[in-house]
């Protein structure tokens, strides 16, 4: 278990070959959307966009480059009033 800011990975699986560390919070499953973070890191979304998981490549060499492992959430946002939205598409 691994947690990272106000969420906790309880399925964390680590690639030693290829220095990759998968984090999903429960088991993994699909992603509707895989954004990178600002340090290019893998922050993946399912349909309602909850955050499911992070896949962080190089990242026993990032621990022991910075002594730490960082990762930037992106703030997500949905139009309030889709009505304003589609009165601007249909412009």
């Amino acid at each position: 278990m691994i947690h990272l800011g106000p969420y906790t990975f309880d399925d964390v699986v680590y690639d030693a070959r290829g220095d990759v560390l998968y984090m999903s919070i429960g088991k993994p499953r699909p992603a509707a959307d895989s954004p990178p973070s600002p340090e290019g890191h893998i922050i993946r979304f399912d349909e309602n966009d909850e955050l499911i998981g992070v896949t962080i490549v190089n990242a026993k060499w990032l621990l022991e480059r910075d002594g730490e492992l960082l990762v930037t959430f992106p703030e997500r946002s949905a139009v309030a009033d889709t009505r304003e939205l589609e009165a601007a598409l249909a412009a």
